[in-house]
């Protein structure tokens, strides 16, 4: 399998970022041959996973650095890499049970979130220095014509 295009981002930490990562890789995305329930999946994957970044590996501090990037594959498959350098992950094997939160006003859903719509989720973290998501899905390729 080899890359057919990809994307970078890098932006900072704030809030508001959440939706920029969110609308561009949504965008991005739909050069797959995919639904569009497929996109929104993508588009809350994307949102979880920044929002991670911002709220919990920088605490809402605006100075940090958050970098996505977004891999199509000629196989209609996608992975995703999400990327901060903030205060990492003491413990990953209790951050991805359900309805964990470090934040108790938080519901502690985004990693199974993430790995309800992807296919795999990889996370690597290391404490005071940062924490990397690599997501990846396969989509079946829609025959369109047999839709007609």
């Amino acid at each position: 399998m080899s890359v057919k295009n990809f994307v970078k981002l890098e932006f900072s930490s704030l809030p508001e970022n959440v939706a920029f990562a969110r609308a561009s890789v949504g965008a991005f995305v739909t050069q797959l041959d995919c639904t569009l329930d497929d996109i929104e999946e993508i588009k809350l994957v994307i949102s979880e996973a920044v929002s991670n970044s911002v709220i919990h590996g920088y605490n809402n501090d605006p100075h940090g650095q958050i970098v996505v990037i977004v891999y199509i594959f000629d196989n209609n498959g996608l992975e995703i890499i999400v990327e901060d350098y903030g205060k990492g992950i003491t413990d990953i094997s209790k951050a991805l049970k359900p309805t964990y939160s470090t934040d108790p006003v938080r519901m502690g859903l985004g990693f199974t979130f993430m790995q309800s719509f992807m296919d795999e989720l990889e996370v690597h973290s290391e404490p005071n220095k940062g924490t990397s998501l690599k997501m990846l899905r396969s989509f079946a390729i829609i025959n369109k014509e047999a839709l007609a």
